[in-house]
């Protein structure tokens, strides 16, 4: 593994997103001085929140898998999970609620699941799904410490037995067709293969590979931090400081000082001069590049993933029919996908995620009051620039009416504060394409062809986040840190380390673990 060649001693992490953060924290753990410094005024990056009458909206991600990797970053501060969050699991991890009006829990445990799946689909489909869940964890072990927990320095480097496991696991199939082997039922199918939406693919197109998102949640659990996600960059900011971390917040990099090949200094929007030895820069793709002055050479154009509008809601109403997180699907599924992805339209029959935080955490909300988050698929701005000024708050009326009729009575009515974010809005953030999932994860940007997180020419930068090694997603991004940690420090996993944060997640959920 190549690693930042001269002194390391003092390193400044732009950007305290969880990537900054997960990496602040491992190079805190190694000896390291660290100055992180965030252009808002909190931590958390696209893991942010609006706090408007007394609504707590989480505005980034909504599902949290393998809160093992929360333990990893805080056990290399000598802390834990336990000492700074309080996880539920939850149960279901989803509601997937389909077209013709049938509705599946999705469970963590085997058991559960298969006698929902036998009551949904019948004996053959709980079979299916017994035979799918140890294809789902073949697939796990043989992906994570070679390809998800590994930086990579060349293709050369995938070779080895994993590989060759991997393509015997069907791995370099499409995903559609490897869920295909274990269901005949297409409402079954889509709910183990639309987690692929997460890594910018559509099922019918993206590798095989990518169904160890579906083991991320189906079988490692889905969780929720009291307090909502924001709860957890600001839990791991708390323990970056208080192990010696210097955190800027309100300060945005304006410069990189350079010495030859080498950052001896970023430069601040307060006029500060800040010196370095290196520095890990996490803003998304486009700004670390216009950073760092160069955009590296690929044999084609970074393609984005496709992006999302999300409609953020305070209400007056609780919505029965819903679960923490709840899939509406549509009954079209592969023409959706192809309006997205390549003809450049809105879903004509779009499939959506909502999110009810406060049906776990009411907290989160005045009293007797409701948040939902509504998740909707649509082009990144390469795709379509479409007008979304102007045809936003539209979209949203347009959605809200979907769900009325779908699941969600009187939904519109009992909106008394709302927040629609859009591809625009993602794009004035310095987001790819508009699209907060970065770069789509095509065959030709994963692993090793992935942007790498080191760049040619210059000797000590190393990059973080969902557009570089290993991609999209709250455990990616988590990893993504500690990757960009090790080309600076050049330690190797930590296998102790790995081992606590795992027997600290049985303990907290009382659930089995995922090796990591």
């Amino acid at each position: 593994m190549r690693t930042v060649a001269g002194r390391t001693d003092r390193v400044v992490v732009v950007g305290a997103g969880l990537s900054g953060l997960a990496a602040a924290l491992h190079l805190l753990g190694s000896g390291r001085e660290v100055v992180l410094v965030e252009r808002d005024s909190h931590p958390g990056g696209r893991a942010g929140r609006l706090d408007v009458e007394g609504y707590r909206m989480d505005t980034g991600p909504t599902v949290l898998t393998m809160p093992e990797l929360l333990g990893d970053a805080l056990a290399a501060v000598g802390e834990s999970v336990t000492d700074r969050l309080h996880l539920t699991p939850l149960d279901p991890a989803y509601r997937a609620r389909f077209a013709d009006g049938t509705t599946l829990d999705v469970h963590t445990d085997a058991e559960r699941m298969e006698q929902a799946v036998r009551e949904f689909a019948g004996p053959e489909e709980a079979l299916g799904y017994r035979r799918l869940r140890h294809w789902l964890e073949q697939l796990y072990h043989a992906q994570i410490a070679t390809f998800i927990d590994a930086n990579f320095d060349s293709p050369l480097d995938l070779l080895g037995t994993n590989l060759a496991r991997l393509a015997a696991l069907g791995g370099f199939g499409r995903l559609d067709a490897a869920i295909g082997r274990f269901f005949t039922d297409e409402r079954l199918r889509r709910v183990f293969s639309f987690q692929s939406l997460y890594a910018g693919m559509s099922p019918h197109s993206a590798l095989a590979a990518y169904a160890v998102i579906s083991y991320m949640d189906t079988v490692g659990g889905v969780f929720f931090p009291r307090g909502g996600m924001r709860a957890v960059p600001d839990a791991l900011a708390a323990a970056a400081t208080e192990a010696g971390a210097t955190v800027y917040y309100d300060t945005e990099i304006t410069e990189l000082e350079r010495s030859g090949s080498r950052i001896t200094a970023v430069h601040t929007s307060r006029q500060e001069r800040i010196p370095c030895d290196a520095a890990v820069l996490t803003p998304d793709l486009p700004v670390s590049y216009r950073l760092l002055g160069r955009t590296p050479r690929r044999p084609g154009p970074l393609r984005a993933a496709p992006s999302a509008m999300v409609l953020h809601t305070g209400t007056t109403r609780d919505q029965s029919e819903l679960a923490h997180h709840t899939l509406s699907f549509g009954a079209a599924w592969h023409r959706t996908f192809r309006e997205i992805m390549h003809q450049g339209r809105l879903m004509s029959d779009p499939s959506l995620l909502i999110t009810n935080p406060t049906r776990t955490d009411p907290e989160l909300a005045p009293p007797s009051k409701h948040l939902h988050h509504v998740l909707v698929p649509c082009p990144n701005l390469d795709r379509a620039r479409l007008d979304w000024d102007r045809m936003g708050e539209a979209y949203a009326e347009e959605i809200i009416g979907r769900l009325q009729d779908r699941l969600m009575p009187e939904f519109g009515s009992s909106i008394e504060v709302s927040r629609v974010v859009t591809p625009r809005d993602w794009e004035r953030g310095g987001m790819l394409a508009g699209t907060p999932f970065s770069a789509a994860h095509s065959f030709a940007q994963t692993g090793p062809f992935r942007p790498r997180n080191l760049v040619r020419g210059i000797d000590n930068a190393v990059l973080a986040g969902c557009g570089t090694t290993p991609g999209v997603g709250v455990p990616t991004v988590l990893i993504s840190g500690k990757l960009a940690a090790r080309r600076i420090t050049g330690e190797a996993r930590t296998p102790g380390r790995t081992r606590a944060a795992r027997a600290e997640r049985e303990a907290v959920t009382g659930m089995g673990s995922s090796p990591v």
